[in-house]
């Protein structure tokens, strides 16, 4: 089990140091140097930067049956209400691409002659394609009872709806976010650990404890001033468990960012207050009616800014969410013996039941994804749901700006009248800094390698400094080849940036730190560079045990990267592995 956190303890101190050029042959297949421009009185060279944004749509009728057989001419695009132009298209049906562009996808064998052979199969969905799904299980807003209904039918859904290259993470927010499996395309592994899940407390009784007592303390009041301090008491304590709430999801959409492909998470829960203790201000009104003024100042504890940050935020890095109301068919708690004395009615729990469910709907509308509510099964649902993962259209278009940071609108239109569509509302054009960071970061927490360069990472021996720390010498190791190097005077130069982070046992992850890399090579000696690599060192001071260390590497010139990570014990000897 790993925590999701951001504490710096992995790696306390970064201490940089170049080297000369690793006399190592480098690939086979590396890439010759490419010509480019110089400047005498700098390094002056126009970066590549194509940035593609790819739009998940989802197109039904009326009646919520699914279109498909529609081509890139029957849609539009529109970022901030101004007509683009769609550079890429998939159809795809059943996880498999059914079409590029506005052509059907190739039998593979179509061109060749001969006897008929085995019905041709549909193209793979490219990496910027997958799915990677993340079952996210709130315990913390979680009933016993409605987690293990809902659990038993996930596994099912799990274990037979997803295509085998999808990818699924299981975790659960118990006051504080666990990874209980991390991402994995074997359902049996996923399906364990969701039994395992079963024995663990789910703790919204505690909820109901507190309402309940703020509900009977209002009906036993003796003025309306008496009420409001025990709604306000309630409010505000709700209120911070719901922060705390928002924040761990925020944290989650956070570290997906720098994953690619599609991005989904299935939150499971029995709802968030849009409004912490609307529903016992409520209450308060209904007993005191003119006298208590308290429904202004319950939009002090709205929670709905919070969660449109939340909605942007997985916009921004292409993440949907599904989301699961586990309570399903509620029964007013004020008609039950329990509860009689303490109710204000049917009208109160009706405002907490719409108040719990208008977050899970706005999370998921907001995002492109669908919201199951008011449904004691939720099979039925989930089969819709299995429909988004594997078909689907991806429309793709290349904006004129790049990495301003700014949020776009976006809107699609289907020119076929009476369907529907739904998608994404928007993104942030995030510059390449975050980029990089957001992949580093993402090759730290998850097994996820995007190593287009071929860099390679090697640990030297630590040395024990004090504190029961070690200072750990790491190589990264660059194939020169792979490499855009422009021509100047008398040299050939790399514009590349290193970035590195690291990670500790119990979870706590460094900031990311970045460096300009000096790569400059006598024009003379480029022909022999081409094959070997650049090396450059870095020392990490680290504690004792487990480690994880993760690369990113920018060729700026070419606008491409590499991610990398590797991981390593440190001690009296050190070892490193792969992922």
């Amino acid at each position: 089990m790993m925590k999701l956190t951001r504490t710096f303890t992995a790696c306390l101190l970064l201490l940089w140091s170049a080297s000369a050029f690793a006399q190592k042959e480098g690939k086979k297949d590396a890439k010759p140097a490419a010509p480019g421009a110089a400047g005498d009185q700098g390094f002056y060279v126009e970066s590549v930067n194509v940035n593609v944004v790819n739009v998940d749509v989802y197109v039904t009728d009326k009646s919520g049956k699914r279109i498909q057989g529609l081509t890139q001419n029957d849609f539009e695009i529109y970022e901030n209400g101004k007509k683009v132009a769609v550079t890429n298209f998939y159809a795809v049906e059943g996880g498999k691409a059914k079409m590029i562009g506005d052509e059907p996808v190739p039998a593979p064998d179509a061109a060749k002659p001969g006897p008929p052979g085995p019905p041709a199969q549909a193209a793979p969905l490219p990496e910027d394609q997958r799915l990677r799904l993340v079952v996210y299980i709130d315990n913390f807003n979680l009933h016993p009872f409605n987690r293990n209904r809902v659990m038993r039918e996930l596994r099912a859904f799990l274990g037979h709806k997803l295509n085998r290259d999808d990818q699924v993470m299981l975790v659960t927010y118990d006051r504080e976010l666990h990874v209980r499996r991390t991402f994995t395309s074997d359902p049996g592994l996923i399906n364990d650990s969701l039994v395992e899940l079963e024995k663990i407390s789910a703790q919204a009784v505690h909820a109901d404890s507190e309402r309940r007592d703020a509900l009977r303390n209002i009906e036993d009041s003796r003025s309306a001033s008496e009420a409001l301090s025990h709604a306000r008491s309630y409010a505000q304590s709700t209120f911070n468990d719901l922060s705390f709430s928002v924040d761990a999801l925020k944290e989650l959409v956070g570290s997906l960012a720098g994953m690619p492909g599609r991005k989904a998470i299935l939150y499971v829960s029995d709802g968030l207050q849009m409004i912490a203790g609307q529903d016992v201000y409520y209450a308060v009104q209904s007993k005191y009616g003119e006298q208590a003024t308290g429904l202004t100042e319950s939009m002090e504890f709205d929670v709905s800014r919070r969660l449109i940050e939340l909605t942007a935020t997985a916009n921004a890095n292409r993440v949907t969410f599904y989301t699961i109301d586990a309570a399903g068919l509620r029964v007013y708690s004020s008609i039950s013996a329990e509860n009689a004395t303490a109710g204000q009615g049917v009208y109160v729990d009706s405002i907490q039941i719409s108040n719990l469910q208008s977050s899970l709907q706005m999370l998921a509308e907001k995002t492109g994804g669908v919201a199951i509510i008011n449904a004691n099964q939720v099979t039925p649902q989930l089969e819709k749901l299995a429909q988004d993962f594997g078909t689907y259209y991806s429309l793709g278009y290349s904006p004129t700006h790049y990495g301003d940071g700014r949020y776009y609108k976006i809107e699609v239109k289907v020119k076929q009248k009476g369907l529907q569509v739904r998608h994404r509302e928007g993104y942030r054009d995030k510059s390449p800094d975050s980029r990089m960071t957001d992949g580093t970061l993402a090759a730290l927490n998850f097994p996820f390698e995007d190593n287009k360069f071929g860099v390679e990472l090697e640990f030297g021996q630590p040395s024990p400094r004090e504190g029961g720390h070690f200072l750990v010498p790491v190589v990264v190791k660059i194939p020169i080849g792979k490499l855009v190097l422009v021509p100047r005077e008398q040299t050939q130069e790399a514009r590349v940036r290193l970035y590195i982070a690291a990670m500790d046992e119990k979870g706590g992850v460094s900031d990311v730190q970045q460096v300009q890399l000096p790569i400059s090579i006598p024009a003379a000696d480029v022909a022999a560079a081409v094959g070997k690599h650049y090396a450059y060192s870095v020392n990490l001071l680290m504690r004792r045990g487990d480690q994880k260390v993760a690369v990113g590497v920018r060729d700026d010139v070419a606008g491409e990267s590499s991610f990398v990570s590797r991981t390593l014990r440190v001690g009296t000897q050190v070892s490193s592995s792969g992922q």
